[in-house]
C-alpha cells in the first residue's frame, strides 16, 4: 500500500512513489525501534510533548488553550516546499519547518544525548529502498540563524534524496504494528488535557526519532548524516506528521472540556475586532455565519448555536466587548441606541466572536463552557455611519438563564427602523461627525492641533519657541530627522483670515502651557493633542491665562467661559471619538477649525519651523523615593530652614557646573550668583533639550534649583547632578548628606 498523510504523499529519491515495504523487513525493523521508544519517551520534557500532542485537537478545533497563530521557521536554503508536493518535494521538511523555532530547540536539547546512545545495529539494511546517493561536493545556504536540526534535514533531504520520505513511510507503518501501536497508547490512568496530550505527543516523538536513527545509520553518505541534530530533524518532522494524522487519544475531548470548565472564572470581560461580511458577524459555537431574519427587531437574530447580529458596515471589521455575567445586569446602560435581549441555548463547546486572524476562538473569549439556556443582550452604537470607520461598536452581554421572551430595550436607529419596515427617525448628526476625514489623514494617529485668534503667524510661530525669520522645508526638515531618528519639535502654520492655525505632525509642544499663554496674549488659543497611545489632551487659554487643560474624560470640571465651546460634547462617552470631539471645542472656543482642505494648504506650502521647547514645568514633587541617592537624608529635609535648603540646592548645581567644566562659563557663573537662569542662559538650556544640544543634564540641573519648593529643588539638583558628576557622584553624594547633617 502506498503510505498517505492526508494530502502529502512521499516520494521517494528516484521520483516515484515509496513502494509497499515487505512484512518480513517490517517485522525486523519493529524490534529494534519498539526498544528504543521507552528510554525517548522518558526523556522527552513534558512542555514540548504537550505542544506536539496538540497538533491534531488544533486541527479538530479542541486544543486548550487555542493560540490564535503560531511562528515558523522556513527551511533553509530555499527547501521548503509549499502547495502539493512532487517529486522532490518534501513533506517531512515543511512538517518541521511549521514547527516554533523554540519548541524545536528544545527538543534538540533534550534529546541530542540520547540519540547518541540508542542502538539500533539491529536494524535491516535500508538502502536499497533509496535511489543513488548524490556524488560530488555540495554546499548549503542558510538565511539566519536556523537550528541544526532544520539544517540538517534539509541537507539531507538535497544529497540523499528519498531518506525522508522513507523514515515517514516506516513509521507510518510501524505506528500500526503491534509492537509499537500498543506503546503508542495512552495510559487510560492519565485523564487530564496535559497528561493525554504529552503522553500522545512524545509517544509518536519516540518513534519518528527512532525510526530515522534506524534509517539514517546506513544511509551510505558522511557521517554527519547519523549525528544527533539530522536524526531528530527527520525524526521531529516525521513525527509532525504522525501526529497531525492520528486521531486525537480516547478521552481527549472530555478531558478539554473539564478543563475549560475548571479554569473558567466569572465574569469574564473581553473585546476585539469582529469580522464582518455581508452585513453580519456572530456569536457562534461553530465557524460559519449563516443568513439571518432580521426584520423582527433589527438587530439580532438566533440561530443553532448562537446568535447572527446585524451591521451596518457591509465588509470589513467592528469592534465589540464580550461580557459574561454570573447573573442577569442590573440595569440596561443607556448610551447605546439599540439595545435588544434574546434567549438561546447552548451545547457547552464555547461560543465566541471569530476575529479576523485567529484560526480558533479563544477560550479568555468564550461564553461558558457549560450547555443549557442563556440570555444574549445586543447592544449597538454606530450602525447608522458604515462609511465612518471604527464609529462601529457593540456590547454582548451573555448571563445563563430561563428561556425568555425577547426584549427590545433601545431602538433609535435608522438602520433598525429600516430593517423593522418603520419610518426612520430624524435624528441630528453629532458635532464631531465634520472630522470623519481625520481618521485617514496624515495627523490620524498623533498630532496637536493649535488655533489662536487675536494675534499674527509670526507671533504665533515664537509663542512655539520658533523663529519665524528661519522657515524651512518641512520636506526635507523631516528627512533630516528621519535620517538623525530625531524627534526634535518643529511646527507648520496657516493664516486663516481672522486665526492661525499651526499643527504639530506627531508633536505635542502646543498642548503645553507656556505655548498656549504666549499664544493667547492677544485673545484666545485652544489646542488637542493625541497619541497613538490614546493619550489626549485639551487646553484653553484666554488674553494670557490659562483656563484648563485636561486629558478629555468623564466630566471635564472647566470653568463657565467655556461651557458654550464643549456644548453637547460627551466626553464620558467611550465610543466617541474624543480626538474629534476636542477639535469641534477648539473650533467652538475660538471659532475657527482645520479642515482636511487646510492640510492640503500646508502640505502645498511646505514651509516649517524648528521649535526650541520651553524648560520642563517645575511643580512640588515631596513623594519619597527609595532610589534617590541621599537616602535617609530626605526625611531630614523638610525640616530644614528655607535659606538653608536654597544653599543646598546651589551648592549641589554648582558642583554640576564643575563636574561638567562649565564653571567659568559666563552665563553659568551669572546665573549661580543670581540663583537664577540669566535670558542667555536659558536659551542655552532650552536648546540643550535637542538631539543635538550640549550639556543637557547639566542645564537641568541648573533649571532645577530655581524649583519654587525648596524641598523639591534640593531632591531634583542633587539627582540631576550626580548625572553629571559620573564617575565622581559618590563624592557629590557625599558633599550633599554632609551638609544636610
Amino acid at each position: 500500500m502506498r503510505i498517505d498523510y492526508g494530502d502529502h504523499e512521499l516520494f521517494d529519491g528516484r521520483g516515484g512513489a515509496v513502494d509497499d515495504i515487505p512484512d518480513a523487513v517490517l517485522a525486523a525493523l519493529a524490534g529494534p525501534v519498539a526498544a528504543a521508544l521507552p528510554l525517548l519517551v522518558a526523556r522527552t520534557p513534558a512542555a514540548p510533548a504537550v505542544e506536539l500532542g496538540r497538533l491534531r485537537a488544533a486541527v479538530d478545533g479542541l486544543a486548550w488553550p487555542v493560540r490564535p497563530g503560531s511562528g515558523s521557521h522556513a527551511a533553509p536554503g530555499g527547501l521548503r516546499s509549499r502547495g502539493r508536493r512532487g517529486p522532490g518535494g518534501s513533506p517531512v521538511l515543511d512538517a518541521l519547518g511549521a514547527l516554533e523555532e523554540l519548541l524545536v530547540q528544545r527538543l534538540l536539547g533534550a534529546l541530542e544525548l540520547t540519540v547518541a546512545e540508542l542502538d539500533l545495529t539491529a536494524a535491516p539494511d535500508l538502502t536499497g529502498f533509496l535511489g543513488e546517493p548524490f556524488t560530488g561536493g555540495y554546499s548549503v545556504v542558510s538565511m539566519g540563524r536556523k537550528s541544526e536540526a532544520v539544517t540538517g534535514a534539509a541537507t539531507l533531504e538535497r544529497i540523499r534524496p528519498g531518506a525522508l520520505p522513507l523514515v515517514a513511510a516506516l513509521a507510518g507503518r510501524l505506528a500500526t504494528h503491534p509492537h509499537i501501536a500498543a506503546v503508542l497508547e495512552v495510559d487510560p490512568g492519565a485523564t487530564d488535557e496535559a497528561g493525554i496530550a504529552a503522553a500522545h505527543g512524545a509517544a509518536r516523538l519516540a518513534l519518528g526519532v527512532a525510526t530515522a536513527a534506524a534509517v539514517l545509520h546506513r544511509v551510505g553518505i558522511g557521517a554527519w548524516a547519523t549525528e544527533p541534530p539530522t536524526v531528530l530533524g527527520a525524526g521531529i518532522g516525521t513525527a509532525v506528521l504522525l501526529l497531525r494524522a492520528a486521531p486525537v487519544p480516547d478521552g481527549y475531548g472530555a478531558a478539554v472540556l473539564a478543563r475549560a470548565r475548571a479554569e473558567y472564572r466569572l465574569p469574564n470581560r473581553s473585546g476585539g475586532s469582529a469580522l464582518v461580511s455581508e452585513h453580519r458577524f456572530a456569536l457562534t459555537e461553530g465557524t460559519d455565519v449563516p443568513r439571518a431574519d432580521f426584520t423582527g427587531n433589527g438587530l439580532v437574530a438566533v440561530v443553532p448555536g448562537g446568535a447572527v447580529i446585524r451591521t451596518g458596515v457591509e465588509t470589513g471589521h467592528v469592534g465589540f466587548t464580550l461580557v459574561v455575567l454570573d447573573g442577569p445586569p442590573p440595569d440596561v446602560e443607556t448610551i447605546w441606541e439599540e439595545v435588544v435581549e434574546v434567549s438561546w441555548r447552548a451545547t457547552g463547546s464555547g461560543a465566541a466572536v471569530p476575529g479576523p486572524h485567529e484560526r480558533a476562538p479563544d477560550p479568555r473569549r468564550c461564553t461558558p463552557p457549560w450547555p443549557g439556556d442563556y440570555r444574549l443582550r445586543v447592544h449597538a452604537l454606530g450602525r447608522d455611519e458604515p462609511d465612518d470607520r471604527g464609529s462601529e461598536h457593540y456590547q454582548l452581554m451573555v448571563w445563563q438563564a430561563p428561556a425568555a421572551p425577547e426584549i427590545v430595550h433601545a431602538r433609535t436607529d435608522r438602520l433598525g427602523h429600516r430593517l423593522r419596515g418603520e419610518p426612520e427617525p430624524v435624528r441630528p448628526e453629532r458635532p464631531e461627525a465634520v472630522y470623519r476625514w481625520l481618521r485617514d489623514s496624515s495627523i490620524g494617529e498623533a498630532a496637536t492641533v493649535t488655533v489662536a485668534i487675536g494675534t499674527a503667524v509670526a507671533d504665533v510661530v515664537a509663542a512655539f519657541g520658533a523663529d519665524p525669520a528661519r522657515p524651512e522645508s518641512a520636506r526635507a526638515l523631516v528627512d533630516d530627522l528621519s535620517r538623525r531618528r530625531s524627534i526634535d519639535p518643529w511646527v507648520a502654520v496657516l493664516d486663516l483670515g481672522g486665526a492661525v492655525l499651526a499643527v504639530e505632525y506627531n508633536g505635542w509642544q502646543g498642548s503645553t502651557a507656556p505655548v498656549l499663554i504666549r499664544a493667547s496674549a492677544g485673545g484666545r488659543a485652544a489646542s488637542m493633542y493625541w497619541n497613538v497611545n490614546a493619550v489626549t489632551r485639551l487646553s484653553f487659554a484666554e488674553h494670557g491665562e490659562l483656563l484648563l487643560a485636561v486629558e478629555p474624560s468623564g466630566d471635564l470640571g472647566a470653568p463657565p467661559a467655556l461651557a458654550a465651546a464643549l456644548g453637547d460634547l460627551d466626553f464620558a462617552d467611550r465610543h466617541r471619538d474624543r480626538r474629534r470631539m476636542g477639535l469641534v471645542a477648539v473650533q467652538g472656543f475660538t471659532g475657527h477649525g482645520i479642515t482636511a482642505e487646510h492640510l492640503a494648504r500646508i502640505a502645498a506650502a511646505d514651509v516649517a519651523f524648528r521649535i526650541v521647547p520651553d524648560l520642563p514645568a517645575l511643580h512640588p514633587d515631596r513623594r519619597p523615593r527609595a532610589d534617590h541617592p541621599l537616602g535617609p537624608g530626605i526625611d531630614v529635609l523638610t525640616g530644614l530652614p528655607e535659606p538653608r535648603l536654597r544653599d543646598l540646592a546651589w551648592w549641589a548645581a554648582a558642583e554640576a557646573a564643575r563636574y561638567a567644566g562649565l564653571g567659568a562659563d559666563p552665563d553659568v557663573a551669572a546665573s549661580l550668583a543670581a540663583r537664577a537662569l540669566t535670558p542667555d542662559a536659558v536659551r542655552r538650556a532650552r536648546r540643550s533639550q535637542l538631539d543635538d544640544g550640549e550639556h543637557r543634564t547639566f542645564w537641568l540641573a541648573l533649571h532645577q534649583a530655581t524649583n519654587p519648593d525648596p524641598v523639591t529643588a534640593v531632591l531634583a539638583t542633587v539627582h540631576a547632578a550626580r548625572y553629571v558628576a559620573g564617575p565622581h557622584a559618590a563624592d557629590l553624594i557625599a558633599g550633599a548628606r554632609a551638609r544636610i547633617a
